[in-house]
């Protein structure tokens, strides 16, 4: 498998050139800035840079408190939220001073300036399975923090230019940007007809009320058919003796999607429910008449 077949949740940034020569601030855990330059950014800060250069912004931890004041200018254009960060409190607090500054962290709080700059946001789960007996934390909750401190401060909502990873239409356009070019380099002729999305959550296929100007990045969509291939191996575990059909207790469901995806039935419910990948990979096979 080449690098060139391989997508994560952040992929679609690529494309998104249009902030690649601003001064963004990420967030997230591990080598962000090698990521974000591989995906085009020319100007990344961490949250590390900018408490280091702001230090008297992160003070809820006592023993992290500064006995030296330094102040550096920063001006950031974009926020970018790649994933949950491990310092929650220096994460939250840090973004939220660049909202409501204007991109200007150590500025007084301004919030006449609505909309904020703008944030790009990866990876979206609200949960995901790990060793534990039961979910852990994801991104999409540390996102759920941001939206309401900074709705609880401004009694605005805090708005995204877009959302990326799955269920997101950018994350689904991008993948058969890729396939269709996987499709070109092997100069197939036939059309991709049928997409298969594979996922460990119900929540499969959502549709955001997001501004989709990011869509002329992407050629017309040629497939007919996406169809959804729901695994038993993450949150989604059906316990024995109960039925695999969701359509008797979707509507009874908690949505756990992202606060600006529409809640649809219709697109919750997946075509096929199977044990793991595997499974699914023979699935598709048997549905494509394909034998290895």
């Amino acid at each position: 498998i080449s690098q060139e077949q391989v997508m994560m949740s952040h992929s679609p940034l690529r494309m998104f050139k249009r902030y690649h020569e601003k001064c963004v601030l990420v967030s997230g855990q591990g080598p962000l800035l090698d990521i974000a330059q591989d995906l085009g950014f020319c100007q990344p800060i961490t949250i590390e840079t900018l408490r280091e250069k702001h230090p008297l912004l992160d003070v809820v931890d006592h023993d992290r408190r500064p006995n030296i004041v330094v102040s550096n200018y920063f001006s950031f254009e974009t926020v970018v939220l790649f994933g949950e960060p491990v310092r929650w409190e220096t994460n939250l607090q840090l973004i939220i001073d660049v909202l409501l500054t204007s991109g200007y962290p150590g500025n007084p709080y301004h919030q006449e300036n609505y909309p904020h700059i703008p944030v790009l946001a990866c990876n979206m789960d609200l949960m995901w399975v790990a060793e534990a007996q039961s979910p852990r934390f994801g991104h999409g909750t540390f996102m759920v923090c941001l939206e309401n401190i900074y709705k609880k401060i401004t009694g605005k909502d805090l708005k995204y230019e877009a959302l990326m990873g799955k269920p997101s239409r950018v994350t689904y356009q991008y993948a058969e940007h890729l396939i269709r070019a996987q499709a070109a380099g092997r100069r197939w002729r036939q059309p991709i007809q049928t997409l298969y999305a594979v996922g460990g959550s119900a929540a499969l296929s959502q549709g955001e009320e997001l501004d989709h100007s990011w869509e002329d990045e992407f050629a017309l969509a040629a497939a007919a058919h996406c169809r959804s291939v729901l695994v038993c191996t993450g949150v989604y575990n059906p316990h024995p003796g109960v039925s695999l059909d969701l359509r008797e207790s979707i509507t009874e469901t908690v949505f756990h999607g992202h606060r600006d995806f529409r809640f649809d039935p219709g697109l919750v419910e997946p075509d096929h429910i199977v044990p793991d990948v595997d499974a699914a990979v023979d699935l598709v096979f048997q549905l494509e008449n394909f034998a290895p």
